[in-house]
């Protein structure tokens, strides 16, 4: 593992849809340093220390559902933004909505929908 890290921001759906996203990025990146718990937030986040060569996830949350549509930024090393947007799009419907990058770092923002 190295220092770097994969910061995932949630915007939309409740508490249970950032907590199975956060679970589908788990079979990639491992546990995250921290949860989403806040009820009331409208804007979650979650980070994960990623590591150099993002692991394969076969199977990423198994019949996850979302209650409502979620906006997902994802933001770390090209190959960390690569792996989680390609998780993300197998295990929800996924809607890319555009990326950005920087000289060492990538973020992109999907749409997963239910």
């Amino acid at each position: 593992m190295s220092d770097t890290q994969l910061t995932v921001t949630f915007d939309g759906g409740g508490i249970d849809d950032a907590r199975a996203i956060v679970r589908a990025l788990e079979g990639v990146f491992g546990a995250p340093g921290d949860l989403p718990a806040d009820e009331g937030a409208t804007v979650r986040t979650a980070t994960f220390d990623s590591p150099d060569a993002p692991r394969a996830a076969s199977d990423p949350a198994a019949g996850a559902t979302l209650s409502a549509p979620v906006t997902v930024t994802v933001q770390g090393t090209p190959q960390a933004v690569e792996a989680a947007s390609k998780t993300l799009a197998r295990a929800f419907t996924a809607r890319d909505d555009g990326a950005a990058s920087g000289d060492q770092e990538r973020e992109r923002q999907l749409l997963l929908e239910p």
